[in-house]
């Protein structure tokens, strides 16, 4: 796929801590797998950057591989922290790029995705979590944080919603590949 220009600059898909260890806790892994890969090709069609978090991957290892290879070129960025924004040297790599607004994807809702949106918000920056690109090994503790993430102004959609958003029309060139992406990761 050819990988247009980004109609949106300052936008960035972050992928958090997608390690093994973890997603073989969660009940839903296969298809967090599935819904990630789509929102790193579709943003990667976009020309929106791609970065990786990985929760002490001494420990607990890298990123899943088949997502690594949908975004060769994109930065993974180790952290102790479970915000992405509570580490200085990601916080001050997302500055130097002016994000502005991030989209989330990822684990662990309840954990890391929580305190990465409400960081990135202490940051000034927007963000969105893909709903259908996050999981948690409690439902109902998931549940709970994304209430609180709502009311704090985060923006909850599906991984869908937000792509053909910023696709905008039907004439943008990425679209005949963008609808492809959907029917393969129906």
């Amino acid at each position: 796929m050819a990988t247009e220009p980004s109609l949106v600059s300052g936008v960035m898909l972050l992928c958090v801590d997608l390690q093994p260890p973890f997603l073989k806790a969660m009940p839903d892994a296969e298809e967090l797998l599935k819904r990630c890969s789509f929102a790193i090709e579709a943003a990667t069609g976009l020309g929106i950057p791609v970065a990786f978090t990985e929760q002490m991957p001494a420990k607990l290892g890298g990123t899943a591989p088949k997502l690594l290879k949908l975004a060769p070129s994109a930065p993974v960025y180790s952290k102790t922290a479970f915000s992405v924004f509570a580490d200085d040297g990601i916080r001050d790599a997302l500055r130097a790029l002016d994000i502005e607004h991030v989209i989330l994807c990822g684990l662990e809702t309840s954990v890391c995705i929580y305190q990465t949106a409400l960081g990135a918000l202490e940051e000034n920056i927007q963000v969105t979590v893909l709903t259908d690109a996050i999981s948690a090994r409690r439902p109902a503790d998931a549940a709970t944080c994304l209430s609180v993430m709502a009311r704090s102004g985060i923006h909850l959609l599906p991984s869908e919603t937000i792509f053909y958003s910023l696709l905008h029309d039907a004439a943008h060139p990425f679209f005949k590949d963008f609808t492809k992406l959907v029917k393969q990761y129906a």
